[in-house]
């Protein structure tokens, strides 16, 4: 916990000039919480702002270098470089972003229950669990159609910290000979195809996460994995760790990763995190909206803003929301 003065963060970093440089998150929830945070800080809090692209992997570092003071998605303990990051006292994790998300391997839940509206089937009236996986059967229900020898397990894009996770799963449930490891280039690529074979009623074996919209707007159902452990994890998440044995996903921590010294400098955009947890249903809401309008982040961060200030106005003092308010008020005659 950062001591609070208030006022100072204004006068003593944003006051000054400095810009508070975002981590350019390119998955739906953290573009989306990017940028409500940006707007956030530039119309409330009179910040400079600006966003750098880039994996997370390599956001995350810029964040221990302070080349990116916010990263406002971080699922902690789920990265080598960030845990090492935090270790050597560069970064620091605040407050929670959102709470009550999860991550896991997902198919179709008409591939197990049928869809008796849409005339499907279940072509795996028995599938549970990952370790069923292997059956010769199962996996030519997922035929990756470049290797038809093997199913294809889609993965994150390459750079993101749960690809490199999902990859060591792989090899610790032995099934790295039966399925194809393919990584879609972006997180939208990765969405369109889960997409694309849900509406087409076809089998789809893939990692996902909550909040998304994905997730609100298809019926899925999660593999069972293993219990987690801590040994298993660590071996897991650690670039050089065992491959032996593969187990659950931990309880989700997500918190705004900042850079140490830029969370000194300013306490009061800190005291600020502390308190912006985003409730899940709104999250997911949000990025529904973004898809079914065919919206981007900014646009359902200016809707976020100007639609729900019940849930963002405790976050910042009186003076701030009005002047969000007005900012977003203003933006919408527009």
């Amino acid at each position: 916990m950062f001591a609070v003065s208030t006022g100072s963060a204004q006068a003593s970093y944003c006051g000054d000039g400095k810009t508070v440089t975002f981590a350019g998150i390119d998955w739906e929830s953290g573009a989306f919480i990017t940028e409500v945070m940006k707007t956030i800080l530039s119309e409330g809090y009179g910040c400079a702002v600006d966003a750098i692209p880039g994996n997370s992997v390599t956001l995350e570092q810029a964040t221990a270098n302070n080349d990116v003071q916010i990263f406002a998605e971080e699922w902690i303990g789920r990265s080598d470089v960030w845990n090492n990051a935090a270790a050597a006292g560069q970064v620091v994790s605040v407050g929670k972003t959102f709470v009550g998300a999860s991550e896991g391997w997902y198919v179709p839940a008409y591939m197990v229950k049928g869809d008796t509206t849409r005339g499907i089937a279940p072509t795996a009236p028995k599938l549970e669990t990952v370790e069923q996986l292997k059956d010769p059967a199962i996996v030519k229900l997922f035929t990756d159609p470049e290797e038809p020898s093997k199913g294809r397990f889609l993965n994150c894009p390459s750079g993101w910290t749960c690809e490199g996770v999902n990859t060591a799963k792989l090899q610790a449930y032995k099934l790295t000979d039966d399925y194809v490891n393919f990584r879609p280039g972006t997180g939208t690529a990765l969405d369109a195809a889960i997409s694309a074979a849900y509406l087409r009623g076809e089998p789809i074996l893939f990692y996902y996460w909550t909040p998304t919209a994905i997730m609100g707007k298809y019926d899925l159902v999660q593999l069972k994995e293993p219990a987690y452990d801590e040994a298993c994890w660590t071996e897991l998440t650690s670039a050089t760790g065992k491959r032996d044995r593969g187990c659950a996903f931990p309880a989700v921590e997500v918190a705004y990763g900042l850079n140490a010294d830029f969370a000194k400098a300013a306490p009061e955009i800190v005291e600020m995190l502390e308190k912006a947890t985003f409730p899940l249903a709104e999250v997911n809401a949000s990025l529904a909206y973004m898809v079914d309008e065919k919206a981007d982040a900014e646009a359902a961060a200016k809707r976020f803003l100007a639609t729900r200030g019940d849930v963002w106005g405790g976050w910042v003092p009186a003076e701030a929301r009005a002047k969000i308010e007005a900012a977003v008020k203003e933006a919408a005659v527009k």
